[in-house]
């Protein structure tokens, strides 16, 4: 176990010190957002949200609801997990201040003690009869379904490891088991949030796989896409495997298009620019179409996946905070403020999303014909069709910059990740199950015919037993193109990407006026954030 919980003055123990006092706060009112915790304790809104990332992650704090009437992670409200608090010897009296640093400084240690127990190599007989447990996050029930027969047809072929399956599991209790540790906890860990990699991997939460592989004799840059390969791994470490992926493009409206005389979908952002104007029709003071929805609150157009379209670097070879020096930054929200502006100013374009229907929904704005373009992912197409759209859709890549049409084709990529708990005393067996899901073609195909995601394998992508249409054959070629990308893991988690998107916000709405300026301050923000989370 490396490491000490820290003398008085080091960031440590002040990071403890915030944590004590943000746990007071929530005791005392109740329910607070990321911005009013800020105000009460004097933080800064990525400190905020930083701290209380860490409260969540060690299960101190729960989300709960929303601040009626804002949108976006500002309204999201946290209040005190009482399971938890009791856990950690909180005491809902005046004494406990004392309790809450003793809670917080627990979480000091909690990297530490992953680290530690991540170490130890794999004992278990793999071939001996044992019984291993795997928790996931699916919870629909042709995704339970399909999951579960991935995992009978692995215990088929492996007869001596009989598979215990829970679902609808999200990061909040996963980390909450990993923490506990414990017989009773998963063998198999997996979970939605590829940002979170550099956390998972950095702490030892998820077991370093590279033992494994290396027995296996696994050449994974012959068997998974390297994107997908990049958002599995931190720092060198390597501690999950891509277990299907998502891939991000452009849907249009072919009838709106053809109406507006435009032939092809757009390559480039000057020729989307245009095709957006050609596609809105005014409608008294607001649209009876709009051609494309260009505000970060637009359900899938934040800023990471703008920027998927431009070449860029988050970070310089020191690991610093790149955004106010890549000129590729300023580029990309001078081109969405001057699209908002273009398409009728940021008010106009709130006050018409505000009569768009939910993301998931069958009201969603691209399905009912309110908007003719649509950045997503693959899943919008099988969404749309089963909304019964009266409209044919079209498929194609974002567009790219301008210079860099070369790089047509390419897009944004994430997914989901699978790993082994270090706490698991059968590790190799688990193992066994993780290789399984994420490298035989036929469990890769099956389940993404099954939830109509991408494969994360090369074989599966090109396997003739894939259920492909000319619409996701789109999302299939963007997951295979080279220049296809994901924001890199950082040691904080997407912290520094929820520190951009909030920048991002202030921008777009005209309340930060010097992008210069913003870009040098939110560098220096994230530089902050990832120091202390050291």
């Amino acid at each position: 176990m490396a490491g000490t919980a820290g003398t008085p003055g080091t960031p440590r123990v002040l990071r403890a010190m915030n944590d004590r006092a943000a746990l007071d706060l929530l005791l005392e009112h109740g329910p607070l957002s990321r911005t009013r915790i800020g105000k009460l304790t004097g933080l800064s809104k990525p400190t905020a949200s930083q701290l209380l990332a860490r409260l969540e992650a060690a299960g101190l704090v729960l989300a709960t609801g929303t601040t009626e009437g804002r949108p976006g992670p500002n309204a999201q409200l946290y209040e005190v997990n009482p399971t938890a608090a009791y856990a950690a010897g909180l005491d809902v009296t005046p004494e406990r201040i004392l309790a809450a640093l003793a809670a917080s400084a627990s979480l000091a240690l909690l990297a530490t003690a992953c680290t530690g127990q991540s170490e130890s190599a794999a004992t278990d007989d793999p071939d001996a009869k044992t019984t291993i447990t795997f928790w996931h996050g699916w919870s629909a029930p042709t995704e339970v379904k399909a999951i579960q027969e991935n995992v009978d047809a692995f215990e088929k072929a492996h007869p001596n490891i009989t598979v215990k399956v829970v679902g609808n599991i999200n990061d909040d209790k996963l980390n909450q088991a990993l923490r506990a540790g414990g017989s009773n906890g998963p063998d198999v860990v997996s979970s939605f949030t590829t940002s979170n990699i550099g956390k998972f991997c950095s702490s030892g939460a998820f077991l370093d796989l590279q033992p494994f592989i290396e027995k296996s004799k696994l050449d994974l840059d012959k068997l998974i896409p390297k994107p997908m390969l990049d958002y599995t791994q931190f720092e060198g470490t390597r501690c999950a495997l891509p277990l299907l992926g998502d891939a991000y493009g452009l849907y249009y409206n072919k009838d709106a298009f053809e109406k507006a005389g435009i032939k092809s979908p757009p390559k480039t952002w000057s020729e989307f620019a245009k095709d957006a104007k050609k596609l809105t029709v005014s409608k008294g003071d607001s649209y009876q179409q709009l051609g494309f929805m260009p505000t970060y609150h637009g359900y899938e157009t934040v800023v990471d996946h703008y920027m998927s379209q431009w070449d860029h670097a988050y970070f310089d070879q020191d690991g610093k905070s790149n955004i106010a020096k890549d000129p590729a930054f300023a580029e990309m929200f001078t081109y969405q403020k001057k699209l908002i502006d273009d398409l009728g100013g940021f008010s106009k374009l709130e006050k018409y999303r505000n009569t768009f229907g939910d993301e998931w929904g069958a009201k969603h704005p691209f399905q009912t014909g309110q908007v003719a373009m649509q950045l997503d992912g693959e899943w919008r197409l099988g969404m749309a069709q089963q909304a019964g759209v009266d409209f044919e859709i079209g498929t194609a890549p974002m567009p790219v910059a301008d210079d860099e049409v070369d790089e047509y084709g390419k897009g944004f990529l994430s997914g989901t990740i699978i790993g082994i708990a270090p706490q698991s005393e059968k590790q190799n067996a688990a193992w066994e199950l993780v290789k399984y899901l994420t490298t035989d073609t036929e469990a890769v195909v099956s389940f993404a015919n099954a939830i109509h995601n991408v494969p994360s394998t090369f074989a599966a992508l090109k396997s003739p037993d894939l259920k492909v249409d000319e619409g996701f054959q789109t999302f299939l070629d963007i997951a295979q193109n080279p220049h296809s990308n994901t924001p890199p893991a950082s040691v904080n988690g997407s912290t520094y990407q929820t520190t951009l998107q909030d920048f991002g916000y202030q921008y777009e709405s005209g309340k930060v006026k010097d992008l210069e300026a913003g870009l040098e301050k939110t560098a220096k923000q994230i530089d902050t954030d990832i120091e202390q989370a050291k």
